[in-house]
Formats: C-alpha cells, structure tokens, sequence
C-alpha cells in the first residue's frame, strides 16, 4: 500500500521534480553583457561568472578558417563592413570587434573556433552554432579533434536541420540540437510539439533549442521529454522567465548575464 502511494505522489508531483533538477547556465555568445560578443574576453568573464557552458557563432572565411561572429557582416561590431564567407581571415583578424563595447576591450579580435575551444574549463561545454552550412562539418571536425575537449563538451546546435543532420553524419558522437524559433513574428503560429519531435528525429537530433517566448509551454515541454530529448532555451535575461523555464523542467537555459541570472535563480 506505501508502495502505491509513494508511486501516486511521484506521479501527481512532476513540476516539484522538475524545479529540484540542475538546470545548466548557458552564457550567450559568453558574457555578452558585460564584454564584447563572441570574443575571448567575453567567454573568460563567463567562466569567471560560473557559467556551466558557453554558446558561439561560427563562420567558415574565404580560406576554410573557422571563425566566431554572429553576423555574416562584420559592420556591427567592427565599424567595418566586411562579408566574412568573402573575406580571408588575415583580414577579419585586423579588425577590432571589442571597442564597440568599451575603451577597456579595444583590440579585441575575431578569434578562431579553436582560440575560443582553448578558454574552455575541465566539466564546462560549448555550444557551438554553425551560421553557415553543411560546408563546414569537415573543417568543424578536425579544429574538433585537434582540440583538448571530448565531444560531450562540444554540442553543435543550428537553425538548419539539414546540417544538424550532416553533424550527424559525419560526428554522431557529437551532441546535436536544433534551434527553432518558436514564434518568429507577431501573431505567427508555432509550431507543434509532435511536430517538432519528428523532425528532431528525422534529422537524429538529440535534442532541441526553443526560444524562450509565450509558446513554450509545460505540454510542449513534457511531449520533447516524453519523445527522450534535451532541451534547451535561449535568451533569457528575465528571472521570472528564467524561473518558469526551471519549472518546466528544461535542461539549459541561455543568457546574456549567466552571474546575474544564476544569482536570480539562488534567491
């Protein structure tokens, strides 16, 4: 009789097991608030803000380099519009993309996939965001092997699902997810559950990276967790919003303020 109680309690209490879980800090583009995106500098300041894993962009340049930007153009954050798929790495690296955000960050460079690989502490991840296509799986690969980190640390997460699945391929002992902006503009309709699901096995995903917005829901969650995938949110720089996301039991959450967020959550 205990047996069955206890058994009904475990049942009837999902949400109360879902908070208690560890959910991890995932620090955007590093600690994109206080330093300059996707830089060394930003991802050091993660790691010095306890973040459990860092998320980057990678462009692949004219000469096969792989480098971490967020836009294709470099004029945002340098001054300076250059196309990175058209321009060699020689070029983008005497670019300053950290003076935007601060006298104190001037000279920071665009780094390589590799530079970037470098910062990252024993137990902590990276997830890594291929802004390009399935071109880059063989450079990705060997920068991959040639680095330090076992592929546990090193999910690969895109917006395409055609190169989630060339990840796939060629590295299925990488960690795969892909990202899906649940609702891309006012009053669009997002997608469904069963849906998503599908399609995150088609392709062998392991998992999904939602946007954090008013579709996500504890349904939409338990049918990813019922069909055995992770998931994952992005971005959240709200605590109330992060506290929801822990409710329902998500694997990660992505910030721009991994300390800040992780202070939040504590309280």
């Amino acid at each position: 009789m205990l047996r069955t109680v206890a058994a009904l309690l475990c049942l009837a209490a999902p949400a109360a097991w879902a908070a208690d879980k560890p959910v991890a800090i995932v620090a955007h583009r590093g600690a994109s608030h206080d330093a300059p995106e996707n830089t060394v500098a930003s991802f050091k300041l993660a790691w010095e803000q306890k973040a459990d894993a860092g998320e980057l962009d990678v462009f692949i340049t004219k000469d096969g380099k792989l480098v971490v930007c967020h836009d294709r153009n470099t004029k945002r954050l340098a001054g300076v519009s250059k196309i990175i798929p058209d321009t060699t790495f020689e070029e983008l690296r005497a670019l300053d993309v950290g003076k935007w955000k601060g006298e104190k960050f001037a000279g920071e460079k665009i780094p390589t996939l590799a530079e970037m690989l470098a910062t990252v502490p024993e137990g902590k991840l990276v997830f890594i965001e291929l802004k390009c296509g399935a071109e880059a799986v063989p450079e990705l690969d060997r920068v991959l092997q040639a680095s330090k980190l076992r592929p546990a640390q090193t999910p690969i997460i895109s917006f395409s699902a055609d190169v989630v699945a060339a990840v796939k391929k060629a590295r299925p002992d990488l960690p795969a997810y892909w990202i899906v902006e649940l609702l891309p503009k006012k009053g669009a309709k997002p997608p469904a559950a069963a849906d998503l699901v599908a399609k995150a096995k088609e392709i062998k995903a392991d998992g999904l990276d939602l946007s954090a917005d008013a579709a996500l829901d504890e349904p939409l969650v338990k049918a990813v967790r019922d069909a055995g995938l992770k998931l994952y949110v992005w971005t959240v720089n709200d605590a109330d919003v992060a506290r929801r996301m822990v409710k329902f039991g998500v694997d990660g959450i992505t910030t721009d303020r991994p300390g800040w967020l992780r202070e939040q959550l504590a309280k």
